[in-house]
């Protein structure tokens, strides 16, 4: 299969400033370049597409390239904003800049090269920008671009600076065309007029034909709202903005109604493979085949294989029969951190511990629940009402205390 029918068939491919994909993709190999801006110091699930895309286009012998804007970023790009952009200052943005990248280089092939456009653009001056660049763009196409169009209606405006923002970001496209050949851009379908922006100044500047494609916006079918946002929450890339565990549980949590088109873009899965995992997926949704396949994949592809088999063991103690004694210590405090814990006092009945954890309203219906069989230390049914929780009778410092089969909690006893 070719490489445009493929990432046309697992959904990447939006719009495109040549009418035969194949002319792009297939004719030869190109120099790829995806650029952004260091608005936050990670990038969330939500940015996580053009990676992907990215590794394919790398994969099939495309050399790639991903521009830090640290130059672009100080000027603010008006796409999907109603109001300008509050300015931050450099400093601010060179370590935004540096951030994202150290992130980013955890999961994109060695092989991507990376470059900063402050490097270049700091040395721009306001003579050549306005000769060399902004003699090759009009004032009349420029304000029917959607990005600037849904800023002068109402009360809305934009300011020259953020209405430079598309020269800019085709001066860059012409940069590295010059200096390394580029001869694609890819971006979010909100990116368009900006691409075909850099597409046209190339053409007039040097009289070559370069190209230019998006992706579509990724959205929850089930909702309608874009993917990768929740309540207004983020799903962060970096660990350190969301654990490894809650990325996991993310992906395993995601509707049936979008499990595939999602396992299409976010895996590196064979086609045909997919095929038959959704076959198997409609025979025993109840199983969530396609969920666990999803969140094992995409979570080893951001955070390592080892990582992920850490998260899939602490999973299985929260919502599974495993053991707390087969974690490992970096195993623990992921348990600790991601469900609710106590610590357990001295000599305390577990009676008062089920009442102390809210697992029973009262000491009444704690005994209830041990009487009936329904609470578990670590896997193993307790029904002793006069059982004390001595740290003695443990060889973790933890232990999964669980009422029924979704009720639990985790206790510090060492």
């Amino acid at each position: 299969m070719k490489l445009s029918e493929e990432l046309q068939k697992r959904g990447f491919i939006y719009q495109s400033s040549h009418e035969d994909i194949g002319v792009v993709l297939d004719e030869g190999k190109r120099t790829v370049y995806l650029g952004i801006d260091p608005t936050a110091t990670s990038i969330h699930v939500g940015n996580l597409v053009p990676y992907m895309l990215l590794t394919h286009l790398m994969n099939a012998g495309h050399k790639v390239i991903l521009l830090i804007g640290g130059g672009t970023a100080l000027v603010g790009d008006p796409g999907g904003k109603s109001d300008e952009r509050p300015f931050v200052s450099k400093e601010q943005v060179a370590a935004q800049a540096k951030s994202m990248e150290a992130g980013v280089r955890k999961f994109v092939p060695e092989a991507v090269q990376f470059v900063n456009n402050y490097d270049w653009l700091s040395q721009l001056s306001m003579i050549e920008f306005l000769r060399d660049v902004g003699k090759h763009f009009t004032v009349n196409s420029m304000i029917k671009k959607d990005i600037v169009a849904n800023r002068l209606v109402a009360d809305s405006s934009i300011s020259y600076t953020e209405f430079s923002y598309s020269l800019l970001q085709s001066f860059d496209y012409h940069h590295l065309h010059v200096t390394c050949g580029c001869d694609l851009q890819i971006g979010g379908s909100d990116q368009w007029s900006n691409i075909i922006a850099g597409v046209d100044f190339i053409r007039r500047k040097t009289g070559t034909e370069v190209f230019g494609l998006t992706m579509p916006l990724v959205t929850d079918k089930a909702t309608g709202k874009k993917f990768g946002k929740s309540e207004g929450n983020a799903i962060w890339l970096d660990a350190d903005a969301t654990s490894p565990y809650a990325f996991y549980q993310f992906w395993l949590n995601v509707s049936d109604e979008n499990v595939h088109d999602y396992l299409k873009l976010f895996t590196f899965i064979p086609l045909d493979e997919l095929e038959a995992l959704a076959v198997a997926h409609a025979a025993h949704p109840s199983e969530r085949t396609a969920q666990k396949r999803l969140a094992e994949t995409v979570t080893t592809f951001v955070h390592g294989e080892e990582t992920m088999k850490s998260v899939q063991r602490v999973s299985d103690i929260l919502f599974g029969d495993a053991a707390v004694t087969s974690l490992s210590e970096s195993e623990v405090a992921m348990l600790v951190e991601n469900a609710p814990s106590f610590s357990v006092e001295s000599d305390e009945s577990l009676v008062d511990t089920l009442v102390r954890t809210e697992l029973a309203s009262s000491k009444r219906e704690a005994r209830t629940f041990i009487e009936s069989g329904a609470v578990r230390l670590d896997g193993e049914k307790v029904t002793d009402l006069e059982y004390i929780l001595d740290p003695a009778r443990f060889s973790q410092p933890v232990v999964l205390l669980r009422r029924g089969k979704k009720q639990q909690c985790v206790l510090k006893v060492g």
